[in-house]
């Protein structure tokens, strides 16, 4: 265990950040961050690499698109524009509609407060995950993604960490499962576990960065 735990360390250490971190995301339970988790999440649901989708964020959130009802009543041109900016080549077109598309559902389905989508889960995670799936461009692993994030102010997510992390936990001698992992650090380390396991395996893998590595 001593050992284990030491491994850890090191792991935090090198890899220890969050791709909200990254974007800017101050993540907590309100709307706005909420949101702004999803919108990487729709980011990172094409094959690009992680690092431009989580400029693409920035970009988008600093045009003020940091809301659903601000992303929905922004022009395409202008989401477009955003996508240009952090080279987010090839799908900057199709990703300006998907994020319309899911802001409006968001808007609809939840009044722009993913608190709810929370409260009709009633606390099953498997259920959060079906629902982030409604949203345009979220997939399983984009739900993943985001659970694995949201696990810091969503409690019921505990622990999260998804298959790539598992296998980067077995490649570094550390416990596959989701429980034996949540034992060597304390709650609020556990996205920052997931997301560094995460980039320990995408930084020894063959370079072909996907979004759905991410």
């Amino acid at each position: 265990m001593v050992e284990r735990r030491a491994a850890v360390r090191g792991l935090l250490s090198e890899y220890g950040r969050t791709h909200a971190e990254e974007a800017g995301i101050r993540l907590r339970n309100t709307p706005a961050p909420l949101y702004q988790l999803l919108t990487l999440c729709v980011l990172f649901s094409v094959r690009i690499k992680a690092a431009i989708a989580v400029v693409a964020a920035r970009e988008l959130f600093a045009a003020g698109f940091r809301t659903p009802r601000a992303m929905a009543a922004s022009s395409w041109q202008d989401r477009v524009d955003a996508l240009g900016r952090a080279h987010y080549r090839r799908y900057d077109e199709s990703t300006a509609t998907a994020l319309a598309s899911g802001a409006e559902f968001v808007l609809r389905r939840y009044r722009g407060d993913l608190r709810r989508l929370r409260e009709a889960a009633d606390g099953d995670p498997a259920r959060v995950r079906e629902l982030l799936q409604e949203v345009d461009r979220i997939g399983p692993v984009g739900a993943d993604i985001f659970c694995r994030e949201a696990q810091s102010v969503w409690p019921e997510l505990r622990p999260s960490f998804d298959g790539r992390a598992r296998q980067a936990a077995a490649s570094l001698g550390l416990p596959t499962t989701a429980g034996g992992l949540a034992r060597l650090v304390d709650a609020e380390e556990l996205p920052v576990l997931a997301a560094a396991l995460v980039r320990y395996a995408l930084d020894r893998a063959p370079s072909r960065a996907a979004a759905r590595d991410a």
